[in-house]
């Protein structure tokens, strides 16, 4: 018999009990639904990793450090943002970790393939004031990070690949609520002075000409440290977005300030010229995976910006096959309903299988109807599933790009018809494997005995 016939016989059959293969498909079309969704929440993740690495990160850069736990283990812990500068307080970061030394920068610098590398330089203020705030208040100290390219509140941050000026600092917009400044704008234009203490470190014999000198008042003079003012403009607000890739707890300075402070701060110590990470530029037209492979036969750590975009994609691969779980136990739910409906569809029909047998329809083609029969409620299933996702995913779209602050154009759910093509052919699958037993028992019924059955 001709499986064109089969299947129309299968639907013809389908019809004649429309409530029960509808509420069979329903149930199919949960899991399908929610398999649809995460479908599309990892395609929209995806392009819009994608999209953010590729615009906003500059691809031949190299995050290079000696300490892999830095990278190993989500980078450098960040800071808890501005607080109000305390007399009574000491500013302790408890951060232990391999820095970078001169030769290590050397080792970078002097490969063929670097253009331009730019050290982490660690700046620690005292405190810092803010034009028209009395308040004091401390905060992390970075350099501006000129290969990634973050989103403004406020102001006009420089193009991707150049520096702010060397009197202009951006802050994070997470700074404005410890100020109490409710419009961004009002910032933008400030002075922001930092306090710098640079910790001095005496011999004995200083200590002791100074005692006998000075007195205490002395000693305590000569231990305080020097003592450095540093004015600056706000030049940008930098927007808070739960999907930034820049550090939004810092207030960013320039590569040259960041140079210029760092070895003020450090002189005639241990940490002089010391550097927790580096950014080197490789030249254009050089693949960054064979740099980062020498540098790392050279003992140190380096990351790509295709690294980078890999642990967003196991990030969200982990997220999708999280929702999908649940779409799963919809379908094995579902897996039951169809033996269900097929073992009751078999004792109803028993008769009209005996008959059909009677007539010389061989046992084959009376499991094929069932399987097909099977197919046509997973189709169904997974088409009703599947439209509802798709209609209720594009409404949602808009509301869902402005809570979650994705940027215009970007959707966090993008449907493609082929993903869920091959969602629906799978279902159908499903739904055939599941109705494998009961057409496995029809195929198998004595057309005598069936016919006697009423």
């Amino acid at each position: 018999m001709k499986a064109r016939y089969i299947v129309r016989r299968a639907g013809r059959s389908l019809k004649q009990a429309k409530i029960r293969t509808l509420l069979t498909s329903l149930a199919i079309a949960v899991g399908a639904f929610t398999l649809t969704i995460a479908l599309a929440a990892g395609e929209g993740s995806r392009q819009y990793a994608e999209k953010l690495i590729s615009s906003n990160i500059n691809s031949q850069a190299l995050f290079v450090v000696r300490d892999e736990s830095l990278v190993g283990g989500g980078g450098l812990p960040g800071g808890d943002g501005l607080k109000e500068y305390s007399e009574t307080s000491t500013q302790f970061s408890g951060l232990s970790i391999k820095s970078l030394e001169p030769k290590d920068l050397d080792v970078i610098e002097n490969d063929k393939d670097i253009e331009q590398v730019i050290p982490t330089y660690l700046v620690e203020a005292q405190y810092m004031t803010f034009e028209g705030i009395k308040k004091k208040y401390t905060s992390d100290v970075s350099v501006y990070d000129a290969s990634v390219l973050a989103e403004s509140a406020a102001g006009t941050l420089p193009p991707l690949g150049e520096q702010i000026k060397d009197d202009e600092v951006v802050i994070p917009e997470g700074f404005l609520k410890a100020l109490k400044i409710d419009n961004p704008k009002d910032i933008v234009g400030k002075k922001v002075t930092l306090r710098l203490v640079r910790q001095v470190q005496p011999s004995e014999e200083e200590i002791t000409k100074t005692i006998q000198e000075k007195g205490s008042a002395g000693l305590a003079e000569l231990v305080g440290g020097e003592v450095r003012d540093e004015s600056f403009v706000v030049r940008v607000v930098s927007k808070a977005s739960v999907t930034s890739l820049s550090a939004s707890n810092a207030l960013f300075i320039s590569e040259n300030t960041a140079r210029s402070l760092s070895d003020f701060l450090t002189r005639d110590t241990p940490r002089y010229r010391s550097y927790v990470a580096a950014t080197a530029i490789v030249k254009d037209g050089v693949e960054p995976e064979v740099v980062k492979q020498r540098l790392t036969d050279k003992d140190l750590t380096v990351r790509t910006a295709e690294d980078l975009q890999g642990l967003l994609f196991t990030i969200v691969n982990l997220l999708q096959g999280i929702v999908a779980g649940f779409g799963v136990l919809a379908l094995i739910a579902s897996v039951f309903g169809i033996i269900n409906t097929q073992y009751i569809s078999v004792l109803e029909r028993t008769q009209q299988i005996g008959l059909m047998k009677a007539l010389g329809m061989h046992s084959r083609d009376v499991a094929k109807l069932f399987r097909y029969e099977a197919a046509w409620i997973g189709f169904l299933g997974g088409v009703i599933g599947s439209v509802i996702a798709w209609g209720t995913g594009t409404v949602l779209n808009p509301w869902i790009t402005e809570q979650l602050d994705l940027g215009a154009g970007n959707h966090l759910l993008i449907f493609e018809p082929l993903p869920v093509i091959g969602l629906i052919i799978g279902l159908m699958i499903i739904a055939v494997i599941a109705g494998y037993f009961p057409a496995r028992k029809a195929a198998k019924l004595d057309p005598i005995e069936a016919l006697r059955t009423e």
